[in-house]
């Protein structure tokens, strides 16, 4: 999404540039900004440099909290600890074993497990309402509930206690926690599902805590009678349980359960934790306050606007969903307007700031606090920019000089034309109000080190309050910046995963089996890699009537039995398919019936040459019930087009980059495929429905457009230098659907050879015709 003001407008007599950078940016440092003048405000003091938008709204002053926690003899120093390893010399040498994860091994815990309590009467509402607002941005969450076998809404990680008692239920939860998580993670937070947590905000507070103190943390509740001072903490409004509290109150649980009376779980947790452990609850520790709202009946979130709503970690109680889902709108929009104020002041401060660097306010690049363009230091570093109008672009992927405007680009042009005009509007109204009329020129490039740039020019109709109006022509310069990079977590993966090789093969195919067996054999059976192969023969009906009498498949069969002789232990089986139309989608139906769900496929033609570097990439890029992996093959041209007269190079015949400069990635074919069977089988059975209405279906799909229609999971589409076939020119099936004939034609053709090539040909063919 463009960032919402990173928008320069430079009129054509001015040329003076404007920011409106917004962009999202995080620093730890604050310097005060002085005004224009040099001076610091009228009150003589530094008040106004207090952050407000980010620590701010953590950190407070010691005396400006209700209950605050006792400290500890000094500040507890947290220093590296080397654990020496010493060899015993008199016991016999083990191999060590390495932990599956980095972080196992260096003891590193998850900071913060969220348990929501829910009942029978809000599994399906309120607690529905949680996991859908905040749930995803907190590293696990559970939702405990007294159910014996409750119907778990999609999504939801639920467990089960099997008794709804509150008091029960709370016991069963703290026990469960420390029993499965206590060594994972080192802060737990217990909510009601008639709590809204704002996830971001109370992941911060985990951040600044210290890991190994007890500490119990949330609001501070007086006990019925009140004539204590120990208090325990409200369960409405959430509250924090340190790991090392959870362990030491585990042995006193089972005495609490059955000493401690009380209605409340809060309460009866509380009661435990001061009784045997001497701690009560506290809103304010070591500065950091635990920040709460109690939200009134009738409430309207849109309306609440005081500092405590504004700054609250939690808020209770929230009746129904859709006022849960206000409060996930209205505390995103207060994110918002605080990000971008805190942007605004750091700009102001980087602009302030400016003037002491040697390069003075010059120096300052828009927007404010993006990286400065990339400055070539070579004429082959140049970032060309590309010429673009509404309804074409002049560079195109395939090196056409002009192509047709759709799909992302069309969106991506109009999007920005959209949002120039109204930056625009926001700068010049009242005074002018513009309209677009068109796009003379537009520009853009992509910079590597700050986003994407564009350049427009556009004609615009400029109306004054009046009324009257003119058609001007302003340039304008945006960009779309790069946000901060995200670690997307990706499930666990190994090598180690065996292969099924899947090899489809008509009798029009059957010349270049034996050298795709050639290279499956030396690179495969002799390496020992855990890879099988199973061929799929595909015989029309006529050849499937003679098959007693000629097989056209029996030379294939006897190569396979020559390899299975060489290699004693390798068995190579193959299925028989008789078919006019041989579907890709009806081929691997079969395939799936007879291998296990967990069988890693990849679906290989006869033109591919097997390798380990493409396998091992197979095995990693393909994850159960999450990636489904289609590689885009080098596809070599033809050696009679590109080499003509002369002999192909050596480099042409070898794997290494060199030989990719004779071919190109071939994106029209989607043959290849690295998936697993049960991601299929899933697709196909949500595919099952739209069958039924349409049975020319399957004929007009290949797995790709099921796997992209169907299954939900990430379709990941790259190109792959360790996948090169050698040219050949296939025949292709007009057979099948006019988008898949049309694929294989266009394939084809593209692979004949580069515009150059096919030039240089054209002109050595006219040349010879003209002598």
């Amino acid at each position: 999404m463009l960032a919402r003001s990173s928008v320069l407008v430079s009129p054509f007599e001015t040329r003076r540039q404007h920011t409106f950078s917004r962009a999202a940016s995080s620093s730890g440092a604050q310097t005060c900004p002085q005004s224009a003048d040099g001076v610091l405000d009228a009150g003589g003091h530094d008040d106004s440099c207090r952050d407000e938008l980010g620590t701010g709204r953590l950190f407070l002053g010691r005396g400006d909290g209700q209950g605050v926690s006792r400290d500890e003899a000094g500040d507890e120093d947290i220093q590296p600890r080397i654990v020496p390893y010493h060899k015993d010399p008199n016991k016999p040498h083990k191999k060590v074993l390495r932990t599956r994860y980095i972080h196992t091994e260096l003891g590193i815990r998850e900071r913060l497990l969220v348990g929501v309590l829910t009942s029978r009467a809000t599994l399906n509402t309120l607690a529905v309402a949680v996991n859908r607002t905040v749930a995803h941005h907190f590293h696990r969450t559970f939702f405990f509930t007294g159910l014996r076998s409750p119907k778990v809404p999609h999504g939801m990680t639920v467990v089960a206690h099997g008794d709804d008692r509150p008091v029960w239920l709370m016991y069963e939860t703290v026990r469960h926690l420390h029993q499965h998580y206590g060594s994972d993670y080192d802060w737990f937070l217990l909510a009601q599902d008639d709590t809204y947590l704002q996830a971001d905000r109370l992941s911060e507070l985990v951040g600044h805590l210290t890991a190994g103190q007890d500490l119990y943390m949330g609001r501070a509740e007086e006990f019925i009678g009140g004539e204590e001072k120990a208090r325990y903490c409200h369960g409405g409004y959430g509250y924090l349980l340190s790991r090392s509290l959870l362990a030491r109150l585990q042995p006193h649980l089972d005495t609490c359960r059955n000493d401690i009376l009380s209605v409340r779980p809060d309460e009866w947790l509380g009661r435990c934790i001061i009784d045997y452990l001497g701690l009560s609850c506290v809103e304010v520790h070591r500065e950091m306050t635990y920040r709460y709202f109690e939200l009134g009946k009738n409430a309207d979130p849109e309306r609440e606007d005081s500092s405590q709503f504004k700054n609250a970690f939690t808020v209770h109680p929230v009746s129904e969903p859709n006022l849960m889902y206000r409060l996930h709108k209205r505390f995103s929009q207060i994110e918002l307007e605080w990000t971008y104020l805190q942007i605004e002041q750091l700009q102001m401060q980087i602009n302030n700031l400016s003037e002491r660097t040697p390069e003075g306010k010059a120096g300052v690049t828009w927007p404010i606090g993006i990286n400065p363009p990339f400055k070539p230091r070579t004429r082959f570093e140049v970032i060309n920019w590309e010429y673009f109008t509404e309804e074409h672009i002049y560079l195109c992927v395939d090196s056409s000089p002009k192509c047709e405007m759709r799909g992302a680009d069309r969106a991506d042009v109009s999007a920005v034309l959209e949002i120039a005009v109204e930056r625009l509007n926001e700068r010049y109204q009242p005074q002018l109000r513009f309209r677009k009329r068109r796009l003379l020129n537009g520009y853009r490039r992509f910079d590597p080190t700050r986003g994407m740039e564009y350049m427009l020019d556009l004609a615009l109709e400029a109306y004054t309050q009046k009324g009257h109006s003119q058609v001007i022509v302003k340039r304008v310069n945006l960009l779309r910046p790069l946000s901060a990079v995200e670690i997307i977590p990706m499930p666990y993966v190994t090598e180690a995963t065996r292969v099924q090789v899947i090899l489809p093969v008509t009798a029009q195919d059957q010349d270049y089996v034996s050298n795709f067996l050639d290279m499956y054999v030396m690179n495969t059976l002799d390496t020992h890699d855990n890879v099988l192969l199973t061929f799929l023969f595909i015989y029309d009906p006529f050849d499937a009537q003679r098959v007693s009498q000629t097989d056209v498949f029996a030379g294939i069969k006897a190569m396979i039995g020559e390899v299975e002789k060489r290699y004693g232990d390798v068995k190579i089986p193959w299925i028989s398919v008789k078919t006019e139309v041989p579907s890709q989608v009806k081929l691997m139906d079969i395939i799936s019936k007879k291998h296990p769900v967990d069988t890693l496929f990849f679906l290989s033609s006869v033109w591919t040459e097997v390798n380990a570097d493409f396998l091992n990439r197979c095995r990693m890029n393909a994850i159960s019930n999450w990636q489904v992996f289609f590689p885009i093959h080098f596809q070599e041209y033809s050696p009679a087009v590109v080499y003509r007269d002369q002999p192909p190079s050596a480099a042409s015949s070898s794997f290494s980059s060199e030989s990719l400069r004779d071919g190109h990635f071939d994106r029209h074919v989607f043959d290849e495929a690295c998936f697993y069977n049960a991601d299929y089988m899933t697709a196909r059975t949500k595919m099952a429905a739209d069958i039924l209405d349409n049975e020319e279906l399957l004929e007009s799909m290949d797995v790709y457009d099921i796997f992209v229609r169907y299954s939900g999971l990430h379709v990941f589409r790259a190109v792959e230098p360790a996948l090169i076939q050698k040219y050949v020119r296939r025949a292709c099936n007009p057979r099948f659907s006019e988008d898949i004939y049309h694929r294989c034609v266009l394939s084809s053709l593209e692979g004949l050879g580069s515009r150059s090539h096919l030039a240089m040909a054209l002109f050595e063919q006219e040349q010879a015709n003209s002598t």
